[in-house]
This record gives C-alpha cells, sequence and structure tokens, in this order.
C-alpha cells in the first residue's frame, strides 16, 4: 500500500520540473547605456530623456493656455562660472503660423547673446537649476494646428 502511494507522488515530484518548460517564455531585449560627464564641467538634464525625446507643451481647451516645458539640470565648474545663450530662435511653427518660446535657464531669459546663468560661487561645488520653456501668446491668440520646433542651448564655461 506504502508502494502504491509512493510510486505516483514520487513520479510527479519528477516531472514538476518539465511542466514548467512548456509554459510560456518571454524575452526582454533593451539597450543600455551611459554618458558620464566630466569632473570639471557638465551641463546635463537629470532626466537623459529630456533630451533624446520630443517634449510636448500640453494644451488646456479650457484655459486656452499651453503649459511650460520644466526640467532640471546639473550644472558644475570647477573653474569659473557657466554662461548660455540660445543657439538660434526658439519658437514653434505650423509652417504657417509661429508661436515664439521663452526659454529660462537658472531663471535668466536666454537670447542669442551669452549670458552668465550660474556664478563661480555657485558653479565650483555643483548644483541643481531650473529650465523652463514657455510658448509666448500671440497677440491674436494661439491658431489651430500642430507646431514643432526645436530649442538649441550653448553653454560655456567662463573663466573667472
Amino acid at each position: 500500500m506504502f508502494k502504491t502511494l509512493v510510486r505516483p507522488l514520487a513520479l510527479s515530484a519528477l516531472m514538476l520540473p518539465w511542466v514548467q518548460a512548456w509554459g510560456a517564455v518571454e524575452r526582454e531585449t533593451f539597450e543600455v547605456y551611459v554618458t558620464i560627464p566630466t569632473a570639471d564641467f557638465h551641463v546635463v538634464p537629470l532626466d537623459p530623456q529630456l533630451v533624446q525625446r520630443e517634449q510636448r507643451l500640453p494644451f488646456s481647451t479650457i484655459t486656452g493656455e499651453l503649459s511650460p516645458l520644466r526640467a532640471t539640470y546639473e550644472v558644475k565648474n570647477s573653474n569659473g562660472a557657466i554662461g548660455a545663450r540660445l543657439g538660434e530662435e526658439a519658437y514653434l511653427s505650423n509652417g504657417r503660423e509661429r508661436i515664439d518660446l521663452r526659454v529660462a535657464f537658472n531663471g535668466v531669459v536666454l537670447t542669442l547673446d551669452s549670458a552668465q546663468v550660474v556664478t563661480a560661487t555657485d558653479a565650483r561645488p555643483g548644483r541643481q537649476v531650473p529650465l523652463e520653456i514657455a510658448a509666448i501668446r500671440p497677440d491674436d491668440d494661439y491658431k489651430p494646428g500642430d507646431y514643432y520646433g526645436t530649442v538649441h542651448m550653448v553653454f560655456d564655461a567662463t573663466a573667472p
């Protein structure tokens, strides 16, 4: 009697690992990378996806406003201040209409001319600073359409 109970249990225990082999298999593949900035000077977003994917400025149909894009950057210059400028005018366009953008880095509105955005005192140990990209409402209001644009920022290590 004992043998008749043990044999089916032993057979089941031996077959149990094989049951999993017949189950579904899932595999995930993804790419991994890292950018390690220099220890002396860097200006990098905390969210690396910020500069790697298209960013959306949400439009509220209730208020008729475009919400600004806000992000945080980590900055450091062990040898002085940090300057910034726009590489070209920042705007969105649908091919006919244009929406100008206000780009502020660490509270300083960027133009085509370089301006100090982080002092040497703040840049030496490194810190986190805000970036804000906001739409400037046109005088004749926003026109319907799909708008696209590119914001080019240039950062310089400024010697003391």
